[in-house]
């Protein structure tokens, strides 16, 4: 691991903790400018297929199912460390099925499910993109089924 501060190519570990199910974390020191910082390290799985709406295959992408995320949770309540354990959840989930193709239906709504116990508004925000409301009806008819 090369330290981004000085680009030494050794550093030294210091403490490792066991985050999620696949994600360890270690706090590394460089031997070399002394200072620290923080790795995290991913099992690395088989590729995660996504198949969406109109049939197009694409790989699963994290930082891509973050990003949405994140966006219906602009100006609320909600923490980095919340989203990021949500979309660990979600990957997780998806990769303990059998196939390794998912439908993006599926994804949507799992993020659902997960931002409905959150946050009512993020998942409104959510629902709304993701359903695709065409008038105000279905957009009113959404809100009625979280009262």
């Amino acid at each position: 691991m090369k330290c981004p501060f000085c680009s030494s190519s050794t550093t030294k570990v210091i403490e490792t903790r066991e985050g999620s199910e696949e994600i360890n974390r270690r706090r590394r020191e460089c031997p070399s400018c002394l200072k620290r910082f923080t790795t995290y390290e991913r099992v690395e799985m088989n590729p995660l297929i996504i198949i969406k709406k109109d049939g197009l295959r694409e790989s699963f992408n994290r930082e891509k199912l973050k990003k949405g995320i994140l966006r219906a949770c602009e100006k609320r309540p909600i923490t980095t460390e919340m989203i990021n354990i949500v979309v660990d959840e979600i990957e997780t989930e998806l990769r303990t099925k059998k196939s390794e193709e998912v439908k993006s239906k599926n994804i949507g709504i799992l993020v659902m499910r997960k931002l409905k116990k959150i946050d009512k508004v993020a998942y409104i925000r959510f629902a709304s993109v993701y359903r695709e409301f065409t008038d105000i009806d279905s957009f009113k008819e959404e809100l009625n089924k979280l009262s």
